[in-house]
């Protein structure tokens, strides 16, 4: 029996609809510097299938995250949201904690799935680890991975039973997590998890484990890097990568897909990480530990062979994404809709004019505002940094620009007291 008219009808609307918006893949590297790729400047790291992407998409040169820390700066890419309004400004969420990303927040995760997609999580999370703050209980329809760090702060929680587990859903699958292993696991899921999601629209978030510490490269790629096992790690990045946009392309998903490559802050002082020509690392308010790698690929939508200087943050990624698929983003977000710049649309320019930073308790408190080409640290004595002709925060010039330095204060105030809760 053939089917009916209204089926074929059905089915070819169903089609048309799938086919008008993108899947979209987000990998989020942990601690990866600004300068620790090579179409970035790295020359002792080779990135061969990230500066390929980079030649096929677009590179921007001024992406920035909200604090450069994994649990505030993830919270605000999952919600599009200063990590204070949803009570993650400062610190690190460990295995133990009782607190993290309220259920009443909507996620990446819920936006895609109203639109229809299905919805995957690999990798790290950060954002809790209790019943009502995973990754399933936010949207995401699977989850393969480990919910936090693998350093020794929290593998210790988990010796008693065995070591840091590997979760498929809420379940172990293997324990102890060994880090060299987890870029080629995560990958594979990843490509798994493309192969049985092609027929439909797709959101796969990706959170890699490296290059954050304990750093660690498998069998195949020690001793590649000039920059040591911390090099080796990155260039499995790479490959894991190139990996996925080959599986786009043999599955004839590479038209229909956005893919997203960043970090969630800059280097890790303590490692060989670099943020080059910035200055500052992770824990800091400078550009170093604020200003991440960010390439968008999408071949045919985003254009090719572009460098692209205008000021992005990750609390954009949220409504840019929402707009892709033809969803309202959430109220009260500070992300701006940047589709016209990802799309490198003629005359578009980023619709963002500030960039609210927060670091630490009491006296470890660091702040930084940023506002086109001006970055002030605020504090006793605050500092003013002229970005466009001094990227790397050298040279003062809050002397010679009192006006700026009491316009930058006072936006500060009113972004902390607007986003940030009593603690």
């Amino acid at each position: 029996m053939f089917p009916s008219r209204h089926l074929l009808l059905a089915i070819v609307l169903s089609f048309q609809a799938h086919a008008a918006v993108p899947n979209v893949i987000l990998i989020n590297c942990d601690d990866l510097g600004y300068g620790d790729l090579g179409c970035y400047g790295a020359k002792d790291i080779r990135t061969p299938e990230l500066d390929r992407m980079a030649a096929e998409g677009t590179r921007f040169t001024d992406f920035s995250v909200t604090t450069a820390l994994c649990t505030p700066s993830r919270a605000a890419l999952m919600t599009g949201k200063y990590p204070g309004r949803v009570g993650l400004a400062v610190g690190v969420l460990r295995p133990d904690a009782q607190t993290g990303l309220a259920g009443t927040e909507t996620t990446l995760a819920e936006v895609f799935k109203a639109a229809g997609h299905a919805t995957g999580c690999i990798g790290k999370w950060h954002l809790g680890f209790l019943k009502g703050m995973r990754p399933m209980d936010q949207g995401f329809d699977s989850y393969y991975g480990v919910l936090h760090n693998l350093d020794k702060f929290e593998t210790d929680l988990f010796e008693k039973d065995g070591g840091m587990p590997v979760l498929r859903g809420d379940l172990v699958e293997k324990r102890p997590a060994v880090p060299a292993e987890m870029t080629g696991l995560y990958t594979a899921e990843a490509l798994k998890f493309i192969e049985e999601h092609r027929e439909r629209p797709f959101f796969l978030y990706l959170g890699h484990a490296m290059p954050h510490i304990p750093f660690d490269a498998s069998a195949k790629f020690k001793g590649r890097s000039q920059r040591g096992l911390y090099g080796d790690a990155v260039e499995e990045l790479d490959d894991s990568t190139g990996q996925i946009l080959e599986k786009l392309r043999v599955l004839n998903l590479a038209e229909r897909t956005l893919v997203i490559f960043t970090s969630d802050n800059g280097p890790e002082r303590k490692t060989p990480g670099t943020a080059a020509p910035l200055t500052g690392t992770k824990h800091t308010v400078h550009e170093g530990g604020l200003r991440v790698p960010c390439i968008a690929w999408w071949p045919g939508q985003v254009p090719a062979q572009r460098v692209c200087d205008e000021f992005v943050s990750t609390l954009d990624l949220m409504p840019t994404f929402a707009k892709l698929v033809g969803r309202s983003p959430p109220e009260k977000i500070d992300g701006f809709d940047q589709t016209d710049v990802l799309l490198g649309r003629a005359g578009a320019r980023s619709v963002r004019g500030t960039l609210y930073s927060l670091y630490g308790l009491k006296e470890r408190r660091l702040q930084s505002m940023r506002e086109g080409r001006w970055k002030l640290h605020l504090g006793a004595q605050p500092k003013l940094y002229d970005l466009q002709r001094d990227v790397s925060e050298t040279t003062d010039v809050a002397a010679q620009h009192p006006e700026i330095v009491q316009k930058l204060t006072r936006e500060a105030k009113e972004i902390h007291d607007a986003t940030l809760d009593a603690r």
